[in-house]
């Protein structure tokens, strides 16, 4: 089951975090068709944030066709997004490469910044 982390200083909305957090598990392959997502009320408890934000976040990912809700049974995983494993290779050569960023003294917002424009040159053109 996915684990929501609010970072209430990022500036970003609490239900986008939601979102955001459960689309990487999708892409990731942490969550798959069928899997349920945790009830709102497993969320406020984990977080303490606000129900209704939540059942947002939720409402967002039902738009997109992510996931379902089944009255009185919660909501599910449709579909998934990606194909990239959490345990793919290409992760731990990640891992290893923000490690030296770390090591070097960049900041969080750094590494960030550097991925996204390394990002932007790779995929150039796409439209995803």
């Amino acid at each position: 089951m996915v684990e929501f982390r609010i970072d209430r200083r990022s500036g970003v909305a609490t239900y986008v975090q939601i979102v955001q957090q459960t689309k990487q598990a999708l892409r990731l392959g942490l969550l798959e068709p069928g899997d349920k997502l945790p009830t709102a009320r497993e969320v406020v408890e984990a977080t303490a944030i606000n129900p209704n934000t939540v059942l947002k976040a939720y409402r967002e990912l039902e738009r997109e066709g992510l996931v379902e809700a089944r009255r009185g049974l919660g909501t599910f995983v449709r579909r998934s997004l990606g194909s990239t494993p959490a345990d793919s290779p290409l992760r731990g050569e990640l891992a290893q490469w923000a490690a030296r960023a770390r090591e070097a003294g960049l900041e969080k917002d750094d590494v960030a910044a550097l991925f996204t424009s390394v990002l932007d040159e790779q995929f150039e053109g796409d439209h995803a």
